[in-house]
């Protein structure tokens, strides 16, 4: 492609950032059909979630200041992390853990905060925990950003009888004398509790348990989630460790009319190895190509789990919900090793966005997932250093990604040459597309090749096309990322590189990007 072209089909910006890479001018030849006339099913909006955990600073410092800061806030809530969680159309949080959950009893988080008791987080740090924010904080917190509720609930070193008690709490709207306990401690009216986790991880940091143990203990669990008639809360039951397909089977197979939903947890390592994950910025090609082999394991993990699910649930009325998912680097040298503090660049996001597209893939099984985490621990969103904050280049997935947010599956089928580097190979080009309400298409093209751009040919089957427009998410180099010195490195742009005639739409993506179109 001349340089005069690809000005014009990219913008002169991006046009910049191909030409900074000799290699880049190489073009990958994609085609796809989009089967616009055979809509698959909803791709829920709490797909989009994300996850809160009591874990070095993503609750204190990340989310919650206190009234007294002098950071500017809301009731104790960051002002500028509101802001920023409520642009991305956050569906649902879930809160307070994680492996923190199981060590949780509610009754600590409740009350004037000077007499709540200070405990030690075992699981993350050794770190004292004032129980500053309790129950209150998080419900009126996901109010604030228009989240619905996600609670995990204490299988580990709880009983039936403290699960029910806290559920009566957060939703009776009796005058028991624990709903007027929560009326005495400023809350009039009970809460929708949308989601309930029994337990967390309970195979591991939950308990240690076997598959058939905790499938009893599910069982006497969730019979005492009991909410007000006309309010329906969806039980969780704790899911596999990743590949771990005989734990799906046994809590399918004794409990699968129990629940509404079962988790499932996967992280994706860049190494390979847990005691070595690799940094977050400091890497090279092949850490990235490695990366993303690991990611897109999660079409893996996703169908296969649903296959053993369809055994005992063809109905699919139980949804697979990846309440913990995403990259775990190395910490950030110098930071806590139990805070899980780690910067995010653009092989985090094309990772994030390509994960993404195969959850709108599976939308009639996979109803949640919770990105890990949400503010200052592992994959987070958003990033914060005393009163200044920084948005990550996942964050601007997510941005990017909002009008998939309800919108009608559509499948599409990519014919992509592979990106291969030593022994890591993937698709070079991940997509996905969606009709929102409004009748507008949305396409997600990921171009996972971090030297090549693409061009993408896709035929509108059963659809044709006036216009379209769209944003790109892209860098100069594999690493960037957004620092509190340098807060937009990396952020979306307007993109010129697609055309669409009649039914045929192309798009010449630049390596190393995520695209996100609206076709009208």
């Amino acid at each position: 492609m001349k340089l005069i072209e690809l000005k014009h089909a990219l913008g002169a910006g991006l046009a910049a950032v191909l030409l900074a890479h000799g290699p880049a001018m190489a073009q990958t030849a994609v085609t796809a059909v989009l089967r616009a006339d055979q809509p698959g099913a909803r791709i829920a909006p709490e797909i989009y979630g994300q996850f809160a955990e009591h874990l070095g600073r993503g609750i204190y410092e990340g989310v919650w200041v206190g009234e007294d800061s002098k950071i500017p806030n809301t009731k104790g809530y960051r002002n500028d992390v509101v802001a920023a969680l409520k642009a991305i159309h956050v569906p649902v949080v879930r809160w307070p853990g994680g492996c923190f959950a199981d060590d949780y009893h509610w009754r600590d988080g409740i009350g004037p905060r000077d007499q709540r008791p200070t405990k030690v987080n075992v699981s993350w740090g050794g770190v004292e925990e004032s129980n500053a924010f309790g129950t209150h904080e998080f419900m009126d917190f996901a109010e604030l950003i228009g989240a619905k509720t996600y609670v995990a609930g204490n299988v580990g070193t709880g009983s039936p009888r403290e699960m029910a008690e806290w559920i009566e709490y957060l939703t009776s709207p009796t005058h028991s004398t624990i709903a007027n306990q929560r009326r005495a401690n400023g809350r009039k009216e009970p809460w929708k509790l949308d989601y309930f986790g029994v337990g967390n991880e309970n195979w591991g940091c939950g308990g240690d348990m076997t598959a058939a143990h905790y499938t009893d203990l599910y069982r006497n669990f969730a019979a005492f989630i009991r909410v007000p008639p006309g309010t329906k809360t969806v039980k969780i039951a704790g899911g596999a460790n990743s590949f771990d397909y005989s734990w799906t089977e046994t809590l399918m197979a004794g409990a699968a009319k129990q629940m509404d939903a079962i988790s499932l947890h996967y992280y994706t390592i860049p190494s390979g190895d847990w005691n070595k994950k690799g940094s977050a910025t400091q890497f090279d090609e092949q850490a990235w190509a490695d990366t993303l082999v690991q990611a897109l394991r999660m079409d893996e993990l996703v169908t296969k789990n649903s296959a053993i699910m369809d055994k005992y649930d063809p109905e699919k009325r139980v949804g697979l919900d990846v309440d913990e998912w995403g990259i775990w680097h190395d910490v950030e040298p110098g930071s806590n090793p139990g805070f899980l503090y780690q910067q995010n660049t653009m092989r985090d996001a094309v990772a994030a966005a390509a994960t993404l597209n195969i959850f709108h893939k599976h939308a009639d099984r996979v109803r949640l997932t919770a990105i890990a985490q949400m503010v200052n621990v592992l994959q987070a969103m958003i990033l914060t250093d005393k009163d200044k904050m920084v948005l990550t280049p996942t964050y601007w997935v997510y941005d990017l990604y909002k009008p998939f947010q309800g919108a009608t599956q559509l499948p599409i089928e990519v014919a992509s040459p592979a990106y291969v580097l030593g022994a890591s190979s993937v698709p070079a080009v991940s997509a996905s597309a969606g009709r929102d309400p409004a009748g507008v298409t949305h396409v997600a093209l990921v171009n996972l090749d971090p030297n090549r751009s693409a061009t993408v040919t896709i035929r509108l089957a059963g659809a044709t096309g006036k216009a379209v427009k769209g944003r790109v998410l892209t860098a100069s180099t594999m690493a960037a990322y957004n620092s509190f010195d340098a807060p937009d490195r990396v952020k979306p742009a307007d993109f010129k590189g697609a055309t669409i005639k009649g039914d045929v739409l192309t798009a010449v993506l630049p390596s190393k990007a995520v695209v996100v179109l609206d076709l009208n």
